[in-house]
C-alpha cells in the first residue's frame, strides 16, 4: 500500500511539473529574459515571489521556462537513446556470433569512459548549445538500453513461442517486432524513467559548467552557476533551481520504483 502511495505521489509531482513547463508562458509573471537592474538580487516582493537574480530577472519565470529545457532535453535524449539501444541490442542478442561481439565491444568501449566526462569533452569540442547537449547525452545514453535489450532477448529467443515463429519461417524483423518487442516494453519503460532523471541531472551539470544552453535562455543548471557567487547574500538564487532539480528527479525515481514493483513479474 505504501509503495502505491509513493507511486501516485510521484505521478502527481511529474504531472504538476509537466503542466507548469507546458503552461510556462501563461503562468510566468514576467518575461524570463527581461532585465531590471534596479531590482537586482531581490529575495522577495509582490512582483517577484521567488526574488530576482543579479540582472533583476524574475526567478519564478526563469524556473518555469528552465523546466521546459530540462524536460525537453531529458525526453529527447531518452527517446533517441532508447531507439538506438533497442536497435543495437536487438541485433546483438538475436543474431549473436560476430555481430554480438562487434556491437558489445563498442558498448564496452563507450562504457569504459565516465559518462559525464565524455559528454563534457563532446560539448567542449562542439561548443554550447541545446542540440549539442542532446547529442552528447545520446552518445553515452544508448549503451545501457542496448545491454538491457540484449540480455532480455538472449533469454526470450529460446522460448517456445519464438522458436515456433522461427520454425514457421518468420523473418528476424517480424520475430523481433511481433514477438520479442512486446516482452521488452516493461523493463524498457522502467529503464527509461530512470534514464530521464539521469538525463536531467546531466543537462544541469553541463549547463552549470557553461556547456549547456546559451544565455539568456534559462536553465536550472546555469541558474545554479549564476548564483554561486551570491550564496551568502542571495541564497535563493541557488536554492530554488536546486529544489526544482531535486523534486523532478525525486518524482521520476518514485515513478520508476512504482513501475518496477508493478511490472516486477513481467520484468523477471
Amino acid at each position: 500500500m505504501e509503495s502505491k502511495l509513493w507511486f501516485y505521489l510521484g505521478l502527481v509531482v511529474l504531472t504538476l511539473l509537466l503542466l507548469s513547463a507546458l503552461l510556462a508562458p501563461l503562468l510566468a509573471p514576467h518575461d524570463p529574459t527581461r532585465q531590471n537592474l534596479d531590482h537586482d538580487l531581490r529575495i522577495y516582493s509582490r512582483e517577484n515571489p521567488l526574488g530576482t537574480d543579479k540582472l533583476g530577472r524574475d526567478l519564478l519565470s526563469r524556473i518555469l521556462y528552465g523546466g521546459r529545457i530540462s524536460l525537453l532535453v531529458g525526453a529527447t535524449t531518452v527517446v533517441i537513446s532508447l531507439t538506438i539501444g533497442l536497435a543495437i541490442g536487438s541485433m546483438s542478442g538475436y543474431f549473436g556470433g560476430w555481430t554480438d561481439q562487434l556491437l558489445m565491444r563498442l558498448v564496452d568501449i563507450l562504457m569504459a569512459f565516465p559518462g559525464i566526462l565524455l559528454a563534457i569533452a563532446f560539448t567542449a569540442v562542439l561548443g554550447p548549445g541545446l542540440d549539442h547537449v542532446i547529442l552528447a547525452l545520446c552518445l553515452i545514453g544508448w549503451t545501457g538500453y542496448a545491454r538491457l535489450v540484449r540480455g532480455e532477448i538472449l533469454t526470450l529467443r529460446e522460448r517456445d513461442f519464438v522458436q515456433a515463429a522461427r520454425a514457421l519461417g518468420s523473418k528476424p524483423g517480424r520475430v523481433i517486432g511481433r514477438h520479442l518487442l512486446p516482452n521488452l516494453l516493461p523493463p524498457l519503460l522502467i529503464q527509461a524513467t530512470f534514464g530521464l532523471a539521469t538525463a536531467i541531472i546531466a543537462e544541469g551539470s553541463l549547463s552549470f559548467l557553461g556547456l549547456g544552453v546559451e544565455p539568456p535562455t534559462p536553465s536550472w543548471g546555469s541558474m545554479l552557476n549564476d548564483g554561486r557567487q551570491f550564496l551568502l547574500v542571495a541564497p535563493h538564487l541557488t536554492t530554488y533551481p536546486g529544489l526544482a532539480i531535486m523534486i523532478t528527479v525525486f518524482g521520476l525515481n518514485l515513478v520508476g520504483d512504482g513501475l518496477q514493483d508493478r511490472l516486477q513479474t513481467r520484468y523477471r
